[in-house]
């Protein structure tokens, strides 16, 4: 679950740091621990860990000033709060110190390795804007560079992985609010009472189980952003509920009579379509135009294949350094074929593959198993589709003749760089395969144009 994820442990009880350390390793994690603030500052500094876990075991009255101190002197880094059951007050105060998220003990080794998932950045969060070369992409950091210091709502759109969250993540640091608490709520991973009490919280008593008094997102972020995600996956009635709190910025807590205001900004990501929700009755349109001030439709990758080389490079970069490997090369027909790709998984498909390159040293390996996975007919489908796109853009000018010529060079192409790519360059084994004489598929190489598998720096 956290394979390869540099974790730094301070823990102010050493009984509590073993088995927290033991959790940690049973989800693959790597760990180093401290008792010691300054030591934690220095090991952070010197060993540059992905994230920070601090357990407050003891109901020390520095917690929230521990956790000040470290987000001033560590900005970028994801800082997770682990505090005794029934110490709302102290959660509260180290969320408004710039925590990023928290979780109340005792704590399940899944819930840990989630929290943990979640505090991470996916990807290379203001680092984007350097590799963001496609014009999509480009106009998107201009609209983020606009709004980012507002307190405007922003709905983030698109398909899965395509980096709302990263999106999200930036929106938040370079917002005045960025030194307070940043807070991702999954509004599609909770059954509706459950994602209730976690937006808005409870008293104690308010129901069988409600020991001790809980705050909600709303008031735990106070000062700083909360992401809803997944939005369309909120019920009716709590979207009613959010309703009223964007337009009165108060709630009430279930089971209590007490008001709380809300000083948090509100993002909202989604990979639904609102607007046929609102047509079925699913969505409240008055709640759309409530989210919707601002609106960033980021495009699937297949729409911004430029990107690719960049983004495969950096992920590339950014998994050899965590492991101490060295950065794999990768072979210029195996890009190729990369950037052919459909990636349904978008640009968090590309770093899963990027991380197997790293853990294989091997990019032709990987790209082997991805062509095994994928059936040649649907490649050549989409493939086909694009030239179908690309003629009615052109129609009435372009010869039957050419069309047809042009369709089957399309997928001679791709059935030759398949093979090439499974035979590693294996010419005669290639033509073997392909069922046809050495010199014919040296013919059919030059006319297709395939590129020869010379090694390219990096992707």
């Amino acid at each position: 679950m956290l394979s390869g994820t540099e974790i730094l442990l301070l823990s102010d009880e050493p009984r509590s740091g073993a088995e927290l350390v033991r959790l940690l390793r049973s989800l693959e994690g790597e760990v180093a621990a401290t008792e010691d603030g300054s030591e934690a500052l220095r090991m952070a500094r010197e060993g540059d860990p992905d994230i920070l876990l601090l357990d407050f075991a003891k109901l020390a009255n520095g917690a929230a000033r521990t956790v000040a101190d470290l987000r001033e002197a560590l900005p970028e880094l994801p800082l997770v709060v682990l505090a005794p059951e029934g110490a709302p007050r102290l959660i509260v105060e180290a969320m408004q110190a710039g925590a990023s998220d928290f979780l109340e003990k005792p704590v399940e080794a899944e819930d840990l390795g989630g929290a943990i998932l979640r505090a991470l950045p996916a990807g290379f969060g203001p680092a984007e804007r350097r590799l963001a070369t496609s014009p999509a992409m480009r106009a998107i950091w201009k609209v983020v560079d606009r709004v980012a210091d507002t307190d405007v709502t922003v709905l983030l759109r698109g398909e899965t992985g395509v980096g709302k969250n990263v999106l999200a993540r930036t929106l938040h640091r370079l917002s005045p609010r960025r030194s307070a608490a940043y807070l991702t709520v999954h509004c599609a991973a909770l059954p509706a009472p459950l994602l209730e009490s976690e937006l808005f919280g409870y008293e104690k008593g308010a129901f069988t189980g409600a020991w001790t008094r809980k705050p909600g997102k709303f008031e735990v972020a106070r000062g700083g952003t909360v992401l809803l995600d997944e939005i369309g996956e909120m019920s009716p009635p709590l979207q009613a509920k959010l309703l009223q709190v964007l337009q009165d910025k108060r709630y009430t807590p279930i089971g209590g009579n007490r008001e709380v205001e809300v000083d948090v900004r509100i993002l909202c990501a989604t990979n639904r379509n609102l607007e046929e929700m609102i047509a079925r009755g699913e969505f409240r349109e008055d709640l759309f135009y409530r989210i919707n001030v601002v609106e960033l439709e980021i495009p699937p990758l297949r729409e911004r294949r430029e990107e690719i080389p960049g983004l495969l490079q950096a992920f590339l970069e950014k998994h050899a350094q965590a492991r101490g490997r060295p950065c794999p090369r990768v072979a210029g027909d195996v890009l190729r074929l990369l950037q052919r790709h459909a990636f349904p998984g978008n640009v968090r498909e590309l770093e899963n593959i990027a991380q197997r390159m790293v853990v294989l040293g091997s990019g032709r390996q990987v790209v082997r198993e991805m062509l095994g996975a994928e059936q040649t007919d649907e490649l050549i489908a989409r493939r086909l589709e694009e030239e179908v796109s690309e003629l009615e853009r052109t129609a009435g000018t372009v010869p039957l003749a050419e069309v047809r010529r042009r369709a089957a060079r399309s997928v001679e192409a791709i059935v030759l760089e398949r093979v090439l790519c499974l035979t590693e360059w294996n010419r005669k084994k290639a033509a073997r395969v392909l069922g046809v004489s050495y010199s014919t598929l040296l013919q059919k190489i030059r006319e297709c144009g395939v590129e020869s598998p010379d090694p390219v720096r990096g992707p």
